[in-house]
């Protein structure tokens, strides 16, 4: 696979030179519009006294024109969408570099009663959600922030397979992102959905046949008022009656335009992205699945999305005087759009839901296959039955630049609890979210930052970052009981969930910390808990002596020539060096 840093800088060269391209041929195009649009005006000036030959030219002008200003139309189309991809490609090259700090953080997810969202970094500034995050649509940002959050240990090979192809298709998933990008839509897929679900035709098929018959004999009449066997008049009488019929509709059909002209850039959206899922060839079960959902006896759900925004966009003509009137006055224009937009609800409606959410599908995965795509380094964990949570070599963190990580060999066993303990800023917290994101990422279906990795499958629960909260007047030490009996009261419902906990009872004297601390890390050993926990309390580690299910690790910190010296490694044992004291002295503080 072509590393991912200098895939981007060709990409972008490219795009570059190609949207360039496209600029002259678009000036080009310009120019042969304004000399098409110059010499027809000639050519009617001086062949106006032969009417018929300066209609003619007329016509012919006016087509031409036209056919140039399509081309150029889709010509503009298609250079914004290379613009975008410039931007794609930059903005890759920037996170490769570590600038992301700017990009949506996803705070919004964060829930302090969730088992982990608030503890490990996954949410806010410098997170992974912010770090990995390539969603472009609202619905797909839910969905990647929700997979963050699923504790799902089921099928994670099944994802991990689908992962695994998408990071391999790095130009398709680009440019399914300068697509989703290139429309700004007013309305939620889910507002959309209700309204299609909840709304009651009110037009039957009668009404139909009616606008062709009338339409007919519009045209009908009018070649009889031209060859004058009829008085032209008439064809005003006519009109008038197309508009009485018409205004019979018109509060309604007022409705239905206001509604379905501000899902027109959604289903507009959807329709080009459809497109890009059903011509793809996909060999993984998940993907595959998901192509599966969008796929009718004889038709594709891109081209009915597309056939229902093109509806929407004729009947917005409406707000073209010239065409409201004429049109509906002599065709029932109106009536017969709205006609196929209600017969269009009533056919798909209950359908919509399923191909919106194989696109939102897709707008979460291209994140996590770019993620792996851009992590080549990083090793899929091997799903496993045996003993060990984890048998990881070289764990790391995954948001740490190479050359300033350092990584640890780890191996637990299933219902095991390692103390660890260590000096301040001696590496263990950063080792917590370490763990915690392994499992996290191994859950999603991602790679991680490993050497190598074999995993058991277990949910996460956390207690690392407890607040007061004065909003329901409770104290810090009441919050993190509270949210100590919620890890209690989960693990005896299921035991299989990993435990991570860093310097619990962190409200109370260091003697009730230390029996308290004790006795829960007791509490979770007889409920045969699995995990992990962080303290400075060295008397804590006296229980593997006791428990043959806790074992001892520890983080070093040693002071080197009157300096502070960290390894951050993880050792088997107990930390016998602290530097609090050390600190103090070394910044004048005692």
């Amino acid at each position: 696979m072509q590393n991912s840093l200098d895939f981007y800088k060709t990409q972008l060269e490219s795009h570059q030179s190609k949207s360039r391209d496209l600029f002259k041929t678009l000036s080009l195009y310009s120019i042969l519009r304004l000399l098409v649009f110059v010499l027809t005006g000639i050519g009617i000036y001086f062949t106006f006294k032969q009417w018929q030959t300066a209609l003619a030219i007329g016509i012919l002008g006016v087509a031409i024109f036209l056919f140039l200003l399509s081309k150029y139309t889709d010509l503009k189309l298609e250079r914004q969408r290379y613009k975008r991809l410039v931007k794609i490609n930059e903005e890759e090259i920037a996170i490769a570099s570590g600038n992301f700090h700017e990009r949506a953080d996803g705070s919004e997810f964060q829930n302090p009663k969730h088992f982990y969202s608030l503890d490990i970094d996954l949410f806010g500034i410098g997170s992974f959600f912010q770090f990995t995050n390539r969603t472009n649509i609202k619905e797909g940002t839910q969905r990647f922030a929700d997979s963050l959050l699923a504790n799902k240990i089921t099928n994670i090979p099944k994802r991990q397979e689908a992962i695994k192809e998408l990071a391999e298709q790095p130009e398709w998933y680009q440019n399914y992102w300068a697509i989703a990008q290139g429309v700004e839509v007013e309305h939620s897929a889910k507002k959309i959905i209700k309204w299609l679900k909840d709304y009651k035709p009110f037009l039957s098929t009668t009404w139909f046949y009616i606008t062709i018959v009338f339409s007919i004999l519009s045209l009908v009449i009018a070649g009889l008022a031209i060859t004058e066997i009829i008085p032209v008049g008439f064809l005003g009488y006519w009109l008038l009656l197309g508009l009485g019929i018409t205004v019979k509709f018109l509060k309604k059909i007022n409705e239905l335009a206001q509604h379905s002209s501000k899902t027109k850039k959604t289903f507009r959206q959807y329709a080009l992205l459809l497109n890009q899922i059903e011509t793809k060839i996909f060999s993984s079960e998940l993907l595959q699945e998901q192509q599966q959902k969008i796929q009718l006896e004889g038709q594709k759900a891109s081209a009915i999305f597309a056939k229902f925004s093109k509806h929407i966009d004729t009947l917005d003509n409406r707000n073209n005087l010239i065409s409201a009137i004429f049109g509906n006055g002599y065709f029932l224009s109106d009536i017969r759009q709205t006609y196929y937009i209600e017969n269009w609800i009533i056919t798909y409606a209950n359908k919509v839901e399923d191909w919106f959410e194989v696109v939102t599908f897709f707008d979460t995965y291209n994140s996590f296959g770019n993620y792996a795509f851009n992590h080549q380094q990083f090793t899929y964990p091997i799903i496993t039955s045996e003993a060990h949570t984890f048998l990881a070599s070289e764990l790391g963190h995954p948001l740490l630049q190479e050359d300033k990580r350092i990584d640890s060999d780890l191996e637990l066993k299933n219902q095991q609890f390692f103390i660890v303990t260590g000096a301040n800023m001696a590496g263990k917290s950063t080792f917590l979210r370490t763990v915690a994101l392994h499992i996290v990422m191994s859950n999603v279906g991602l790679p991680v930052c490993a050497k190598r990795s074999k995993y058991k499958p277990i949910k996460l629960v956390t207690s690392m970052r407890t607040t007061d909260s004065l909003t329901h007047d409770s104290s810090y030490f009441f919050s993190e009981l509270t949210r100590l009996k919620f890890i209690v009261d989960t693990i005896e419902l299921d035991d299989s969930y990993f435990i991570i906990l860093d310097e619990i009872l962190k409200g109370t004297n260091s003697t009730d910390k230390a029996i308290g601390s004790r006795k829960f890390v007791e509490k979770l050993v007889k409920l045969n808990a699995t995990g992990i926990i962080a303290t400075h309390d060295l008397s804590l580690t006296e229980i593997e002596s006791q428990l043959e299910a806790v074992k001892n690790y520890y983080f070093d910190a040693q002071i080197v020539n009157d300096e502070l010296y960290f390894d951050y490694k993880l050792k088997q044992g107990v930390c016998q060096n602290m530097n609090a004291s050390f600190l103090l002295k070394k910044m004048d503080i005692v």
